[in-house]
């Protein structure tokens, strides 16, 4: 008999108790406790109204005509010269098709390069020139994903090389990057968000978990933003970016770019802004890292720049095409070696999905004004927007007209996230049932409803606070009703515990 580690119990390799530890102290609160609860309900029978996960078409949305249009002939192309395709399909929608199947060799169907197809990478460094407006892009530098989820898992493993290693994530966050913080092996530092200023960065707090990050032990080697927040809807000002860009550069950081929901802006004070146009624009030492000139001393300098990982997707915005899973990572001062390096683990995997990267070059090469698509193509865009900016200032008004509910404006994504002045007795109920409060309520509001939301404490919050998240993403009706029922609920639930 073996007297070497412990390889199986019960017959099994797999044993519960002999999975990658890592693995089991992985949590994922957007599909935990109160998703599967939901699922029973619905499985029992039960109307949910889901909130719980940003997932616009389950909710109702429309695909945009012209990015479905150009995929169902990329998928079927023996469709591209049918006699009856033109009645059916925008000539432009065709002749992108068409472009697009000649630029995959072998079509949507076909393995392509392992960052991604060469033409796409090359529309998105020109999407991403003529939003910045500060120079070229490198499509070279430009990755192509399954969604912007495993982008941001391929950098993590890249950054994180063992426990020791910490990467600052906002709180509240989004469980992505403390579930694959924790299943890469590295920790977790994380940084407050200000409520009582409208969730705004607060530069003391990021400066205080670096130094306490660094007391214990910890090399603090990336950070976390996401602009605009998830799940606290807020907006990042130019400001704000150029304080993380100076702070990155200071503590030789890597920032990590979440601007997924670069299109869900609901107000016009602060419009969306890149971290790499505010680099930009900084000029060096932050922009480039290229070799100076040194007045001093009338030699070379090297000037390391800031490292910035930038992620986009298709599943948000306007399109909402969570399903078709399209995603990049834009990388900006990375070592050529470290790019290589990346390049080799994704090739691993071969190449990301065809019908993704199509609709990312939708994304990113929308119509152009003139052509046969370009004005339905807009007024889609326009008429979600207009009605996803109505129900972020409903949901919002919603909450704020309840006792103890206090809730920022949802100035952009696709969430609101209030907090809860838990009564004494309802914390005390919650105790009993052997739940944190947050979670008591919500699933109370599940129950009593139909109504699915996330507990706060899945996002992480200051202690002593309770939040929950909703999104903003049921269509109009079903928001008001959504607001209706939240307010019988709570009133109700107030008055059985205070």
């Amino acid at each position: 008999m073996s007297s070497g580690p412990i390889n199986s119990k019960e017959g099994k390799v797999l044993h519960p108790d002999l999975l990658n530890e890592n693995l089991k102290k992985t949590q994922y609160a957007v599909r935990g406790e109160l998703f599967l609860k939901a699922e029973e309900l619905r499985q029992a029978g039960r109307e949910i109204i889901i909130t719980n996960v940003g997932n616009p078409h389950q909710l109702g949305a429309k695909p945009l005509t012209f990015t479905r249009q150009v995929i169902s002939l990329c998928a079927a192309p023996f469709l591209l010269d049918h006699p009856e395709a033109a009645k059916i399909f925008a000539p432009d929608a065709i002749a992108r098709a068409k472009e697009l199947h000649k630029a995959f060799n072998g079509g949507v169907g076909a393995y392509q390069d392992s960052r991604g197809n060469t033409h796409v990478r090359a529309e998105v460094a020109k999407f991403i020139e003529d939003r910045d407006g500060v120079g070229p892009a490198d499509p070279n530098h430009i990755f192509l994903t399954d969604g912007a989820s495993p982008a941001v898992r391929l950098c993590l493993n890249s950054i994180l090389r063992n426990e020791n290693d910490g990467i600052l994530v906002p709180i509240p966050q989004y469980p992505l990057y403390s579930a694959s913080i924790q299943l890469l092996g590295g920790t977790l530092v994380p940084y407050m968000l200000d409520e009582d200023k409208n969730w705004a960065m607060d530069m003391a707090s990021l400066q205080a978990a670096v130094k306490q990050a660094r007391a214990d032990g910890k090399a603090v080697r990336g950070l976390v933003f996401i602009n605009p927040g998830n799940p606290t809807g807020q907006c990042l000002s130019y400001d704000n970016l150029k304080e993380l860009i100076k702070f990155a550069y200071d503590e030789k950081i890597v920032l990590m770019a979440d601007e997924v929901y670069q299109e869900n802006i609901y107000q016009d004070e602060r419009p969306f802004v890149s971290a790499r146009k505010v680099m930009k624009e900084m000029g060096e030492p932050y922009a480039s890292g290229v070799e100076l000139l040194s007045f001093h001393t009338v030699s070379k300098v090297n000037v390391s720049g800031v490292e910035l990982l930038s992620f986009h997707t298709v599943s948000k915005g306007t399109g909402g095409e969570c399903g078709l899973r399209g995603g990049y990572v834009e990388m900006n001062n990375i070592h050529p070696k470290t790019v290589e390096e990346l390049y080799k683990i994704c090739s691993i995997n071969l190449s990301p999905n065809g019908v993704g990267q199509v609709a990312m070059s939708c994304l990113v090469n929308p119509p152009k004004p003139g052509s046969p698509s370009f004005e339905q193509h807009k007024q889609e865009r326009e008429a979600e927007l207009a009605s996803l900016r109505r129900r972020a200032r409903m949901v919002t008004d919603g909450f704020n007209a309840l006792e103890d509910v206090s809730c920022t404006f949802t100035e952009g994504a696709m969430y609101s996230f209030p907090q809860l002045k838990l009564p004494a007795k309802a914390i005390a109920a919650a105790k009993a049932a052997g739940k944190a409060p947050d979670v008591f309520y919500c699933l109370r509001l599940l129950e009593e409803t139909g109504i699915s939301t996330v507990p706060g404490s899945g996002f992480g919050q200051a202690e002593g606070t309770f939040h929950l998240r909703t999104t903003i993403l049921p269509r109009e009706e079903k928001m008001a009703e959504f607001v209706s029922k939240f307010r019988d609920f709570h009133e109700k639930f107030l008055k059985q515990y205070k």
